[in-house]
């Protein structure tokens, strides 16, 4: 006898966002930041924006995104390897003849540091934001950039000592 049974692939992920909204209620009570629900949404629980590391021969590249964050409200600093970028998006005013449905934008101070390392020129790093998206680039020291080595063919009968290049050998 076979037996066949039912699976609502749907079904799972509508479990899977259940359990991710009561987990951001519960930390969001537990930062001290109760959220306000409207339709279902968190108002004005904690927020940290998404940001994307990528990596050059001669620098870092931090992109964040940001928007609706003016500059006056960001602040970014480095130290000891430490890549720190705070701020605050400042909540939507709403009037009081207007009736609020869903709010899903999240408001409020945000914190996100990122550990780098630290070979890097701390001095040049910099900064711009444009359409909401902030970029920081910083360059990585001259000395901890990667450098080519020259590989030498060896003879037959010995291992000649590697020559380093801009030398002639005699």
């Amino acid at each position: 006898m076979t037996v066949v049974t039912g699976w609502d692939l749907f079904e799972d992920l509508r479990d899977a966002q259940d359990e991710l909204l009561r987990f951001n209620r519960l930390r969001a009570q537990g930062l001290g930041q109760f959220g306000q629900y409207y339709g279902g949404g968190i108002a004005k629980a904690a927020w940290a924006p998404a940001l994307d590391i990528t990596e050059r021969k001669d620098a870092y590249l931090v992109t964040v995104e940001l928007p609706g964050v003016g500059i006056d409200d960001l602040e970014i600093t480095f130290q000891d390897g430490l890549l720190t970028i705070q701020g605050e998006r400042h909540d939507m005013q709403h009037s009081s003849e207007e009736m609020v449905h869903r709010v899903e934008r999240r408001y409020g101070r945000f914190l996100r540091s990122i550990t780098l390392p630290t070979h890097v020129m701390a001095d040049a790093i910099e900064a711009s934001t444009q359409d909401g998206v902030l970029q920081i680039m910083v360059p990585k020291a001259p000395e901890v950039q990667a450098k080519r080595i020259q590989v030498h063919a060896s003879q037959k009968h010995g291992n000649p000592a590697p020559a380093i290049e801009g030398e002639t050998s005699n």
